[in-house]
């Protein structure tokens, strides 16, 4: 599943320090006209530096994605109106995002047209621009901010008249929605869209999931896959079927559906104030939080395996199904209720992998998880009560539902054991190390694609079954996933995968623990001190157990020879903020010292403790985090 969805600590959001100290652009307003009379029009130029490798969005970039630049100037007796004018931006395809975006880079020059009135009054005006804007890197984008830059512009009555303004190539007028005059002290206006987007301003993987849309694509994907489940497909016709014999058909689907989305949305909410608004930030690496979800999995894939049936209590069952016998909207609503409640033994484990994912991130995203999930499960209902023809083309219940149902404990089991060596990782039992965990991931997706071929008996498939080229080709590749991770075992990379297993610890020849660079843990002072005995710059990375663009950095990046090479002179240490005696201290001092509480979060700094750069978040790019590694003092 891909990187930050199930495994969402990789990505812990940098929350409000982070947007309160962390800035890197910066904004100017000037203007060749220092004296202007009554009744002329005056050019501002707004300017905005960023430093290199930051970008932020136009005042036109589209909406639905990033959180546009917006400008405005303070209300001020002199001036009458005001025109805007910006460059050309650089417009492309924003994988962040999802869309295209328009940005620019480096420095940035508005031009403002600003027109005195005719009775302004002699002597100085303050002129005063507001702007609020979201700046990004490859790696991260920060919560908006807002500035203010001044000017102060001398009305003269005997001032020289101004040549009027000749629109540079490039430039075009901005509509008055994205520049107004306002009142003194007040801001641009914040859209709805705008503080949604808000909370958005934190780290972004690039390799990985892409943000809040991509996290409910995937719940919505994993609701229509729990159509295929035991408990749920043999319920379409008969569902169908109640409705389209009752009457209004297509509104008792959709008070049906309603009541899925109902009950799925509640548990949303229950966890989000189990867990508070914005969530735990340490939540991914806290051993109680990560041995009950193993507990979890592991009661739910012992059950698909057969081992015994997870059911409700039978009294609430009946009072509910006797209720929603009772007919008209509010009876189908309950059934709906009945019917999410009868599928939990089998969707169960779906919504904890949502719930698992959305808990250890931020705000509303376990209701939202919840109700992406939900219309993904009821949308299929919806659909053959509008179109019942298609009805007959479903296929038919019978082993097939059984072979899902032992598939999906064999694949709850090794997500079960994902949870147990993050435990083991925090609590540094060394129980779960790298081999172990590859060797069961193995025995358990190959055991799935035996199952499959017909080689291990269990539920689903009769002696003697013929093998049908669906189940075949299922069964490769279970078997080729399995197989792949062999090489794992003998310390050799495993890409992508290596951001979700424990990290290599042994000496296999080979292994990266061997080729990559050797680190020091927790020892900040013992490095800084080191440091200064051998004349050494020091390479810091605040990092933690559970995180996965941590765990990326290490297996992927940090082994290539060319940085191998960068890092050689250097002193090297790992400081843990997520879990350990010294956590704390080291989330306080990357906080004060450097103002962000990313994960992962690079710095180089002298053997003062100076810094000299910093890179925070993840890396694919390898030729721009070697660019960082090289940063030297300067003067050095």
């Amino acid at each position: 599943m891909c990187r930050g969805v199930f495994l969402a600590a990789g990505v812990l959001l940098a929350s409000g320090v982070l947007a309160q100290a962390q800035d890197p652009v910066s904004w100017t307003l000037v203007s060749d006209t220092a004296k202007a009379a009554p009744g002329a029009k005056v050019v501002l130029k707004l300017t905005a530096t960023l430093e290199d490798g930051w970008h932020l969005y136009s005042l036109t970039t589209p909406k639905g994605g990033p959180i546009r630049t917006t400008a405005s100037l303070a209300e001020n007796p002199a001036i009458e109106s005001t025109k805007l004018y910006q460059p050309k931006p650089e417009r492309k395809f924003d994988k962040n995002f999802g869309i295209d975006t328009e940005t620019f880079e480096k420095e940035i020059v508005f031009l403002v047209e600003a027109q005195v009135k005719k009775d302004a009054p002699a002597g100085p005006a303050d002129l005063t621009a507001q702007v609020r804007y979201q700046t990004c890197s490859s790696t991260m984008c920060l919560p908006p901010k807002k500035k203010t830059a001044a000017f102060t512009l001398t009305i003269d009555p005997s001032a020289p008249p101004i040549t009027a303004l000749v629109v540079p190539a490039g430039y075009s007028e901005v509509g008055a929605s994205q520049l107004s005059t306002s009142g003194p002290g007040s801001t641009p206006t914040q859209t709805p869209t705008d503080a949604a987007k808000t909370a958005q301003g934190a780290p972004i993987s690039p390799a990985g999931v892409q943000g809040l849309p991509a996290f409910l694509l995937t719940a919505f994907g994993l609701g229509l896959a729990s159509i295929f489940t035991p408990c749920v497909f043999p319920m379409i016709p008969i569902t169908v079927s109640f409705f389209l014999n009752g009457r209004g058909g297509l509104m008792q689907a959709f008070i049906f559906s309603l009541g899925i989305i109902v009950l799925f949305c509640a548990l949303g909410l229950g966890v989000t104030a189990l867990v508070g608004p914005f969530g735990v930030n340490q939540l991914a690496s806290n051993p109680w939080v990560n041995a009950f979800i193993t507990l979890i999995f592991g009661v739910f894939a012992l059950s698909l395996l057969g081992a015994f049936e997870i059911t409700l209590p039978s009294s609430l069952l009946t009072k509910l199904d006797s209720a929603s016998r009772r007919g008209g909207y509010l009876g189908t609503l309950l059934m709906g209720l009945t019917f999410s409640l009868t599928s939990f033994a089998c969707v169960g484990p779906f919504v904890g992998s949502i719930l698992a994912a959305s808990v250890q991130t931020k705000g509303a995203e376990p209701v939202l998880g919840m109700a992406s999930f939900a219309g993904g499960l009821a949308l299929p209902f919806f659909f053959l009560a509008a179109f019942p023809s298609y009805l007959a083309k479903l296929p038919r219940s019978g082993g097939w539902l059984a072979r899902v149902k032992v598939v999906m404990g064999f694949v709850l089991l090794a997500a079960m054991l994902k949870y147990a060596s993050v435990i083991d990782e925090v609590l540094q039992l060394n129980w779960i190390t790298r081999e172990r965990f590859l060797a069961a991931w193995f025995v358990l997706f190959a055991m799935a694609g035996l199952y499959l071929l017909g080689l291990l008996r269990l539920e689903g498939v009769e002696p003697g079954e013929s093998l049908g080229i669906g189940r075949l080709l299922a069964a490769s590749v279970f078997l080729i996933f399995a197989f792949s991770l062999l090489p794992g075992m003998f310390g050799a990379p495993l890409g992508d995968l290596d951001a979700y297993i424990p990290v290599a610890t042994g000496g296999l020849p080979g292994s990266t623990a061997e080729t990559g660079p050797k680190w020091m843990k927790d020892q900040y002072a013992e490095a800084l001190d080191r440091a200064k005995q051998e004349n050494k710059l020091v390479l810091v990375d605040f990092t933690g157990y559970a995180c996965t663009n941590c765990k990326w950095m290490k297996a992927n990046m940090f082994p290539r020879p060319e940085i191998a090479d960068a890092v050689k002179d250097m002193v090297l240490v790992e400081l843990y903020t997520d879990a350990g005696k010294q956590a704390d201290e080291f989330q306080k001092l990357e906080q004060d010292k450097f103002k962000t509480v990313a994960q992962p979060y690079y710095a180089i700094l002298d053997s003062s403790g100076n810094e000299v750069a910093h890179f925070g978040g993840l890396a694919t790019d390898a030729r721009e985090f070697l660019a960082f590694l090289k940063t030297r003092p300067a003067g050095a």
